[in-house]
């Protein structure tokens, strides 16, 4: 940890090397443990690729809904205000895994024959509206964390709302928002297993296959909690490391 400190950009340049390597390499030290995990190492691999790339796809347009939702809420419009608000209540108030399946079996009901989605859009959308509800109180926690006085310096200075908000409140409360959201990243990486309910192929439903043809659940699940422990670590890193290099929470 000291060393992330100290040296944030080589940090955060080792974890994405490290979580690089592992996703394209991870099929070899696992073809070398005995059936039924050998024999499925490029399943497994394939499967937490699956799982990064819908954490980092949910996980990026969480962030935006998350702001659009902080601002909402904060808004001096009455409708977008209640609309936020609204918003937020019911992802937070409802489970994920309900939020999948009414995503998966509902929107393309709404949608003509020529626009239908898949599985991962509907779990990649499913899971970016549930992370954006959170990512919501935490942005505008940051933004109300923000001194006033600072907001009213550059009133005085000419810049116009649009600009103080570009310039001066929207990148110190992602300064103090940050913990919080990269808290809900990590979340995010486990939450996404639940993307197995509409039969996406992700790291959870390759066990539940593989645990299924061999009959032998613990060796399976145990190499499945193995690889979520490693991405967990390795996206906890880089945030952590993104922190030191914005300097969150080290006082002047």
């Amino acid at each position: 940890m000291n060393w992330t400190k100290q040296h944030p950009g080589l940090a955060m340049f080792a974890a994405m090397i490290g979580l690089l390597l592992f996703l394209w390499g991870m099929a070899v030290p696992l073809s070398w443990a005995p059936d039924p995990i050998g024999q499925a190492a490029q399943q497994f691999a394939e499967g937490t690729r699956m799982t990064v790339l819908l954490t980092l796809i949910s996980g990026t347009a969480g962030v935006v809904l998350g702001v659009l939702a902080g601002l909402g809420k904060l808004s001096s419009v009455p409708p977008l205000r209640w609309i936020s608000e609204f918003y937020v209540w019911l992802i937070r108030g409802t489970p994920l895994l309900l939020q999948i399946l009414f995503v998966w079996l509902a929107v393309p009901t709404l949608l003509p024959d020529s626009m239908q989605i898949s599985d991962f859009a509907c779990a990649a959308i499913a899971l970016a509206l549930n992370i954006g509800a959170y990512n919501a109180e935490c942005v505008r926690a940051g933004i109300l964390a923000v001194p006033h006085g600072q907001v009213e310096a550059a009133r005085a200075l000419g810049l116009s709302p649009f600009q103080t908000f570009v310039d001066i409140t929207l990148p110190q409360s992602m300064r103090v928002a940050l913990p919080a959201l990269a808290n809900n990243l990590a979340s995010l990486v486990k939450d996404s297993s639940l993307a197995y309910a509409i039969s996406v192929v992700e790291l959870t439903m390759v066990g539940y296959r593989v645990q299924a043809e061999s009959y032998q659940p613990i060796p399976v699940f145990v190499t499945i909690a193995v690889i979520y422990l490693i991405l967990t670590t390795a996206f906890t890193s880089l945030t952590a490391a993104l922190e030191s290099q914005l300097d969150v929470g080290r006082k002047r």
